[in-house]
């Protein structure tokens, strides 16, 4: 947070469990980014890692272009104002009302994760009489290492494998209405090393002249995917965006120079969002078991599945502090165990996470959650429903999404007379 926030305030007009952005945050560091860049990479934000209409609002104003993989996702970006041009949709399992309202509305590409997409989308701009522009989403050889999640070098349900695309076989260039000029590469993500992004980078830029000369198709644009990280646990450390800019820009410039027509896109998802956001809590409870410190929250991992540290063998805290009160000079601080309302062992937020002594009625905070928040959580879990989403910015607080009621959940629900009457004997 790069702002004073009045956290009791907030909770007293929101209510808690609420998760709060810091939206002249969320703008500066989508600023800072791009300027370190080179100015011929284009920084497209992955709404996947926030969908929050709010907090794209901010960055798209900032200069963000747009990839979506959802007909929400796109109908986000295209009511904020996005021009069709600068948004990009990915998946690898695109639906046929997906595809169509990607070619209605004119996008600048739907990234293709296989030969039967690439046909289903001909069909469909074919249906509306245009050509539609596709990328061809590679699975490439390479394997990556400093990225806390590969995703190349090994069989995957994404893209198409390099190899099949460099041999050279399948007529790229025959299709009427699907338009395949260029590619995106996705290696990894969470990388904190910039010589890591670098390599990745060179690899895509040289394979995609190796793939177009393969298959004769264009380079309109080349997407080299994002994957930029964020700290989160003690010991990582940030990424240094001044030695990533040293060694990547030159490339990018070589590139350009010789694509002086090739449009180059970044997506970048979490590095954009995951410091600007904290999960806001109320303590409801305090208690001691078996010589273990508890705070049992009205927040959970309902909310924040992130926290549990899903795919690591060792549990690590997200950073938490105390927000709504400064402890007494004389207070000790100790380990403590922060859990939710859920009825699982498993909805712990933070474990032995080292704080004042903790009160009812205190307000603590989850920090560094602006991605992969509420939107990639069982929120449904117990019928407890969304939080509340507030974007701070220019010094006020805004709601950007309503709390669930009761009425919210149940009111999707149906019954029938027939599933009540009693079995009837034969």
């Amino acid at each position: 947070m790069t702002q004073e926030v009045d956290w009791d305030g907030i909770a007293a007009r929101f209510g808690t469990p609420t998760y709060v952005y810091d939206g002249d945050w969320l703008a500066a560091n989508l600023t800072a980014l791009r300027a370190a860049l080179h100015p011929a990479l284009e920084v497209f934000f992955s709404l996947k890692s926030n969908p929050n209409r709010g907090v794209y609002d901010v960055l798209h104003a900032a200069g963000a272009r747009a990839e979506v993989s959802s007909l929400a996702e796109l109908r986000v970006v295209l009511e904020a104002g996005t021009d069709p041009a600068d948004v990009v949709f990915l998946g690898p399992g695109k639906s046929g009302p997906e595809i169509e309202a990607c070619v209605g509305a004119g996008i600048y590409a739907i990234v293709c994760e296989s030969f039967a997409e690439l046909a289903a989308i001909d069909l469909a701009a074919a249906d509306r009489g245009v050509r539609q522009r596709v990328l061809l989403r590679v699975n490439p050889a390479f394997s990556v290492t400093g990225s806390r999640l590969t995703m190349g070098g090994k069989p995957r349900q994404f893209g198409i494998d390099e190899a099949e695309l460099l041999a050279g076989t399948h007529p790229l260039t025959a299709y009427e209405h699907a338009d395949v000029a260029g590619i995106q590469v996705y290696l990894g993500t969470r990388i904190l090393d910039a010589d890591v992004v670098v390599r990745n980078t060179a690899y895509i830029l040289d394979l995609a002249d190796r793939i177009a000369a393969a298959t004769g198709i264009r380079l309109d644009a080349v997407d080299i995917g994002g994957g930029l990280g964020v700290p989160y646990f003690e010991g990582e450390h940030e990424l240094d965006t001044a030695a990533l800019a040293k060694d990547l820009n030159p490339l990018l410039d070589a590139f350009a120079a010789a694509h002086p027509g090739t449009r180059l896109i970044m997506e970048s998802g979490r590095y954009l969002t995951a410091l600007g956001g904290t999960y806001l809590m109320r303590v409801r409870y305090t208690k001691r078991s078996m010589g273990e410190d508890f705070a049992v929250a009205d927040g959970g991992t309902h909310h924040h599945m992130a926290a549990v540290g899903i795919g690591s063998f060792v549990k690590r805290n997200f950073p938490v502090a105390l927000l709504s009160r400064t402890p007494e000079p004389d207070e000790e601080s100790g380990p403590w165990n922060i859990a939710g309302p859920l009825c699982t062992p498993n909805d712990t937020i933070a474990k032995a996470a080292v704080l004042p002594a903790l009160r009812p009625g205190d307000l603590i905070g989850v920090e560094r959650s602006g991605a992969y928040g509420p939107s990639a959580s069982p929120v449904y879990f117990l019928s407890h429903g969304y939080p509340a989403e507030v974007v701070l910015r220019h010094g006020r607080a805004h709601l950007v999404r309503a709390r669930d009621t009761v009425e919210d959940i149940l009111g999707r629900q149906s019954t029938h007379p027939d599933l009540s009457r009693p079995t009837g004997r034969d």
